[in-house]
C-alpha cells in the first residue's frame, strides 16, 4: 500500500478516491475521521490521505491524480481592453476587471 495524495479537504481526497476507482484502482482514506483529533496530533498528520491496496496501481494512479491538479492545458490570455497579460485561472481581467 502506498500513499498517492494528501488534502485538508475531505472532499477533494474523496473526490480523487472516486475517480480512481472509477478507472478500476482500489483505494481508501486514511485518517478520514481524524479532523476531531486536531490539537492533540499536528495538524497535517490529521490530513485525510488517499492510498491504494495494490503498489502495481500506484504509478497508473499518480499519473491520474497529477493530471487532475495540471492546469496545462488552459492557457494565458491578454485583455482586448488594456493589454494586461493574464494566467488561464482568472476569468475577469486582474487589472481593469473587464472579462476574458
Amino acid at each position: 500500500m502506498k500513499m498517492i495524495y494528501t488534502n485538508e479537504n475531505i472532499f477533494i481526497t474523496n473526490n480523487l478516491k472516486n475517480i480512481l476507482e472509477a478507472q478500476g484502482i482500489n483505494t481508501f482514506i486514511k485518517n478520514e475521521f481524524s479532523q476531531g483529533a486536531i490539537g492533540g496530533v499536528s495538524v497535517f498528520d490529521a490530513w485525510p490521505e488517499v492510498w491504494v491496496f495494490d503498489n502495481a496501481d500506484f504509478e497508473r494512479a499518480q499519473v491520474i491524480a497529477n493530471s487532475l491538479q495540471s492546469s496545462k492545458g488552459d492557457i494565458d490570455w491578454v485583455c482586448e481592453h488594456c493589454s494586461e497579460h493574464n494566467e488561464s485561472v482568472f476569468e475577469i481581467c486582474w487589472n481593469c476587471q473587464s472579462e476574458n
